[in-house]
């Protein structure tokens, strides 16, 4: 959230409200501890934000808007895209390394620390490190493709 332009995200108290929602509506959930509730906000934050993004991706494709043309356009990165790249390629690791893919997921959307990250999954913290270095490689290498 850090990274995103005010006005084209999601605030990050809005987010934090979303996820709470969804989580208060699942009924039926056994909570086990605090890392397992971590973990479920993390999954529904990314799942929250690739939604957002990917609706964002299909209204500047014309999701049923006029079109209009401007002869001096700015060009601003698109960040829904990147995130939605993002999304796809976390989808290609866990079908590689379902743990890699998790770390970055409990890292990444969900803001956990090394040692929280190794609670939830249940590893050493260095066995974390090593995942996210691994990870962060990889992705980067299949963003570029």
């Amino acid at each position: 959230m850090r990274g995103e332009r005010a006005r084209d995200s999601f605030q990050t108290t809005a987010l934090v409200h979303e996820a709470y929602l969804r989580l208060v509506d699942t009924q039926h959930v056994n909570w086990q501890n605090r890392a397992h509730f971590l973990a479920m906000a993390a999954r529904l934050m990314r799942r929250i934000l690739v939604d957002l993004a990917r609706a964002r991706r299909y209204q500047k494709r014309g999701g049923g808007t006029i079109q209009v043309t401007f002869s001096d356009t700015l060009h601003t990165p698109d960040k829904s895209q990147d995130l939605v790249a993002l999304d796809e390629a976390l989808h290609a690791l866990a079908k590689l390394d379902e743990r890699r893919s998790r770390v970055v997921e409990l890292r990444f959307f969900g803001g956990l620390s090394v040692e929280e990250t190794a609670a939830v999954l249940m590893v050493s913290p260095e066995t974390v490190m090593r995942d996210w270095k691994l990870a962060r490689t990889w992705l980067r290498r299949e963003l570029r493709r």
